[in-house]
């Protein structure tokens, strides 16, 4: 549902997709939470969320997201990009949980567990974002913080031209810090997941963090160069991202004891 939402206005179509063909799917969205959809795809979420305490406002709040990208192209602070990534993919954590359980013997507090989950969700969006500059640049889209830009001695025609400068890299180094502790603060929830669960999530966390070493290896020239994680390090990754699932939750004392 998140990949099909995520088209309506970033696939093939986009160009066609208007406010109210949004409120359609809002409204398909809502027969879909009442046992009544549309397609098999809907009737897979449906089921989903007849059998877990999933609640409607984080598909809501996506679907608002999807709005912010038919009338904003540029974000005047990080306070309002923060919004828009809890908007786009904040909302996948905080859907997510539900489904991949919370750990029985887990003595974190179910607000922490979700925080953690919005965190790799923000810092996801984050790396998204870096990633694609040049490409975002192209469809005239700006979602850098504006002060944060103007602070830098830069602008968004220095993006439009493209250019890797010393201001421009001295900015990148800033937005990748910030990046890294939302992942920071999301890895102190993974282990507080259902076993089954840790998995796919330590994996996600470490594959999108690589992300950020690739800019950096590209000497932050994310204007022409798209930053990816190689398969030969993704095959390194996947079995470590398997044995950090498999360590055992750390009780408060032994955490203590550390």
């Amino acid at each position: 549902w998140c990949r099909r939402t995520d088209e309506l206005v970033d696939g093939p179509n986009a160009s066609h997709i208007t406010a109210s063909a949004l409120d359609r799917w809002e409204s398909r969205l809502e027969d879909i939470f009442r046992g009544r959809p549309f397609d098999m795809l809907d009737a897979a979420l449906s089921d989903t969320v007849a059998k877990f305490p999933i609640d409607i406002q984080p598909f809501k709040d996506m679907i608002e997201g999807m709005r912010m990208d038919l009338r904003k192209s540029r974000y005047k602070n990080f306070d309002e990009l923060y919004l828009y990534c809890y908007y786009v993919a904040g909302t996948v954590g905080l859907i997510s949980v539900p489904v991949m359980g919370i750990a029985p013997e887990s003595k974190a507090t179910t607000e922490t567990v979700y925080n953690a989950a919005l965190a790799l969700g923000i810092a996801n969006q984050l790396t998204n974002i870096l990633r694609d500059v040049g490409e975002d640049a192209r469809r005239g889209r700006v979602y850098l913080p504006q002060d944060e830009l103007a602070q830098a001695g830069l602008s968004d025609e220095d993006i439009f031209v493209g250019k890797v400068t010393d201001k421009w890299r001295n900015f990148m180094k800033k937005q990748i810090k910030r990046a890294r502790t939302f992942f920071d603060e999301a890895e102190r929830g993974v282990a507080e997941l259902s076993p089954a669960s840790r998995w796919p999530v330590w994996a996600s966390l470490l594959l999108y963090r690589q992300i950020l070493d690739e800019i950096e290896a590209n000497d932050y020239n994310n204007f022409t160069k798209r930053a990816y994680v190689s398969k030969a390090k993704k095959w390194v990754a996947l079995p470590f991202a398997y044995a950090m699932s498999m360590m055992h939750l750390k009780t408060p004392s032994s955490r203590a004891e550390a």
